[in-house]
């Protein structure tokens, strides 16, 4: 085939690829979280949470854990009844238990600046948002590269365009050619200006968290109070990460107090390389984070009683040979069925990990792999799955072509956790008794009004004839996902917004930036 031809065939290809597209976007019942109708799978039974739960106290109250570089938490600690040796804290058995149950929601609204938008996290709710923190992107085209502002950019507006993803996400790509004390003015912004579903705020200091929360309260204006409560609305989720095993450090405590005293939720994570950071057994993980993940919440309620919490967990198994993360196998999947179960006893919402992998290219490996991470956590009953989309490299890539390749598989996952339609029309009877024996149903009333809708297609996977896929070029699923995501960004449209809070918005930013040095510390 000429140069020529191959140039015709992949237009052609391309033009299909998007009519396909549109039509699908046609029919697409968009939803601003899901409510799953389908059961939780459990791994444990009451006496097998009770052990581990109780392992955990006993860890908390013997062994303890440490409150890093913060002399308030300390304090706050000792006033609530712990022992507090130096930095070491022994929590007594069943102090986290009680005020947890007292004290945290068990469910909580973050509101979006479009209310439509809007997302419930806990009960039998379900919220996909996109890959976090990675330093690196990767296309086609580029290879990997470090990431830049415009490709966080990118990330935001793919999120707002994609049906299947729910939130923005927060560090979606790490923008490393922006100075690290000014970033987060221009990640938090970009979430803000060119999306309007909820997203998450900087954590990497104290006073980057009250940068957020001071834009939210512009962004919010009017909307910012909540009259019934006169507290601030919870319009931001974020990230507050255990220093595994059993510390939390100064960093993430200053931030975790900064969102909590103004009513923004913080999302309590161990992270656990089983191994490493806890020990190579499901049950000893479990047990690490539920220890960390109750003392995180417990710092919570004691600060803000009441302040929005989920509990998190993040676990990857580890080679023994190299001591590399890895994923899609059996264990993390075990530690991930038995958290949500240990989060739902405590009657708080539950976070995991989604799509993970340790490919470092959108191929097999990083489909089965990711599959195997995200099947998991929507079977568990996962309230908020961080790192539904784009996550490559064990975390240190984002990648574009994964980005679409995931939020593709994210609505088949949607459909799924829909579940069986017994409407009605869900029980076809009426086209039962239309075709009768011996004859198909392709023609009949019922199948002529569902067909749109009937099965759930995706926009990325070829089922047309081998003579097809030879004519259009035979691309691969990625070759496909690359023209997807550009073909998103060409056609993004933002979202609008109030121009005068826009401009306050960029007038704080400018106004705190000039408070700055100019070094990049």
């Amino acid at each position: 085939m000429s140069e020529a031809e191959t140039l015709q065939h992949g237009r052609r290809g391309a033009g299909r690829a998007g009519k396909r597209a549109a039509r699908m976007a046609a029919v697409v019942s968009t939803v601003p979280f899901i409510t799953r109708k389908i059961p939780i799978y459990e791994v444990l039974n009451e006496e097998g949470l009770a052990l581990i739960e109780r392992n955990a106290e006993t860890v908390l109250e013997e062994v303890g854990i440490d409150f890093k570089g913060d002399a308030e938490a300390l304090a706050i600690w000792r006033d609530a009844g712990a022992d507090v040796q130096e930095e070491r804290v022994h929590i007594p058995r069943g102090l986290c238990r009680k005020i947890i149950t007292e004290r945290a929601p068990h469910r909580y609204t973050q509101h979006a600046r479009n209310p439509a938008r809007s997302v419930v996290m806990g009960g039998d709710h379900t919220v996909f948002a996109p890959a976090y923190g990675p330093p690196f992107v990767h296309d086609l085209d580029g290879g990997r590269r470090y990431g830049t502002i415009e490709d966080f950019r990118n990330f935001v507006k793919l999120t707002y365009t994609s049906p299947w993803l729910h939130h923005s996400g927060g560090t979606v790509c790490e923008p490393v050619d922006l100075p690290v004390n000014k970033r987060h003015f221009d990640m938090v912004y970009a979430h803000m200006r060119y999306s309007d579903k909820p997203f998450m705020g900087s954590v990497t200091a104290p006073e980057r968290a009250a940068d957020t929360v001071a834009m939210a309260e512009i962004l919010f204006g009017e909307n910012w109070i909540d009259p019934e409560t006169g507290k601030p609305r919870t319009v931001v989720t974020s990230l507050i990460n255990a220093n595994s095993p059993l510390t939390w450090d100064a960093t993430m405590l200053g931030a975790l107090k900064v969102y909590a005293r103004a009513n923004q939720a913080n999302l309590l994570t161990p992270f656990i390389l089983g191994g490493a950071m806890a020990p190579v057994t499901v049950a000893g993980a479990c047990t690490i984070t539920l220890a960390e993940a109750m003392a995180g919440i417990t710092f919570t309620q004691l600060v803000a009683p009441g302040a929005p919490v989920i509990m998190g967990s993040f676990a990857s198994s580890m080679s023994m040979q190299s001591g590399a993360p890895t994923f899609g196998t059996p264990e993390p999947a075990m530690v991930l069925y038995a958290m949500a179960a240990l989060a739902r006893r405590l009657g708080v919402p539950f976070r995991s990990g989604g799509a993970l992998c340790a490919s470092k290219i959108p191929d097999a490996q990083a489909a089965y792999e990711s599959a195997l991470t995200m099947l998991p956590a929507c079977l568990a009953g996962t309230n908020f799955i961080l790192h539904t989309a784009g996550w490559l490299e064990g975390g240190l890539a984002m990648g574009y072509e994964k980005f679409v390749m995931d939020a593709d598989q994210a609505g088949m996952l949607q459909t799924m956790l829909n579940g069986i339609d017994l409407s009605e029309s869900g029980q076809a009877m009426d086209a039962i008794r239309e075709v009768g024996p011996g004859k198909h149903f392709l023609g009949c009333a019922h199948t002529q009004a569902n067909f749109e809708t009937a099965f759930h297609t995706s926009s990325l996977a070829d089922n047309n004839s081998f003579e097809q896929w030879d004519a259009e070029g035979r691309q691969d699923m990625a070759q496909r996902a690359n023209a997807q995501w550009k073909r998103m960004l060409r056609e993004y449209e933002p979202p609008p917004i109030d121009p005068a809070t826009d401009e306050a918005l960029l007038d704080f930013m400018a106004r705190r930036k000039a408070s700055f040095p100019d070094s990049n510390v």
